[in-house]
């Protein structure tokens, strides 16, 4: 059984009267990939900035590969890699000047040209990040938590937005970085994705964790209700036409 690399009990987070993280509490094993699902004002962006050391806690505990976030969040800060987005870059730096720049920030020397080709970005290496299609940006974004090497990743809905060939191309990317044994957090609204990628998911609504299963066990445990779903579930679906049909290479301008 695998270890537990954060632990989150009875977290609660409030502004003024109104509460938006109601004294949740889960595990996130190593090496998983873990989805926290939601509306919109669930309380899941909330718990992860919490996490992330980023937001300030109204009570409950956390512990992040073993260190409490209310003693040792410096430590957490240097485990952790978390996604940022577009407007975060400074906008006259190319990529390989950026990943130079982190590297100073973190104090590391991770070759800019391995990264992008980790990526599928090494023929954007002297490209500036206002000058990648969506999907090209995305995983740049993604590079940029790998820098300092992380034990967990945070990306935070990071298909929004993008064709069914440049997600499934970064569906992709998020297993790779699994498989080399890096924890992945992720958010997202497409239930399809969190089901293909996810080994667990929480599922928030109103700042409480109303379920936390496999994706496969909380399907089963629907079905075994009597749910049925009103139209026949063929062995395909539109998306898989459309990649079937135009190929699963990147083909971005």
């Amino acid at each position: 059984m695998k270890e537990s690399i954060i632990k989150v009990k009875g977290l609660v987070k409030k502004y003024g009267d109104f509460e938006a993280v109601k004294g949740i509490s889960f595990d996130v094993n190593e090496g998983e990939i873990f989805g926290l699902l939601g509306p919109n004002g669930a309380g899941k962006s909330t718990t992860l900035e919490i996490i992330e050391t980023l937001r300030e806690k109204t009570s409950g505990k956390v512990w992040v590969n073993g260190f409490n976030l209310d003693q040792k969040p410096e430590e957490i800060k240097k485990i952790i890699g978390v996604q940022l987005q577009t407007s975060g870059y400074y906008p006259n730096l190319n990529l390989v000047e950026l990943i130079t720049l982190f590297n100073g920030l973190y104090n590391r020397n991770v070759d800019p040209m391995n990264l992008l080709e980790m990526v599928n970005l090494k023929d954007k290496a002297k490209a500036k990040v206002k000058e990648l299609s969506g999907g090209q940006k995305q995983r740049f974004s993604v590079a940029t938590t790998l820098i300092n090497d992380p034990k967990i990743v945070f990306l935070d809905e990071p298909t929004t937005g993008l064709d069914p060939q440049a997600r499934r191309n970064l569906w992709d990317l998020v297993r790779n970085i699994r498989d080399k044994g890096t924890t992945v957090i992720i958010t997202t609204h497409y239930m399809d994705e969190a089901e293909v990628l996810c080994d667990r998911v929480a599922i928030i609504d109103s700042g409480n964790i109303i379920a936390l299963d496999t994706p496969d066990r909380l399907v089963d445990n629907l079905v075994s209700t009597g749910f049925e779903r009103p139209r026949e579930v063929k062995k395909a679906n539109l998306e898989d036409v459309f990649i079937k049909l135009t190929g699963h290479s990147l083909r971005e301008e």
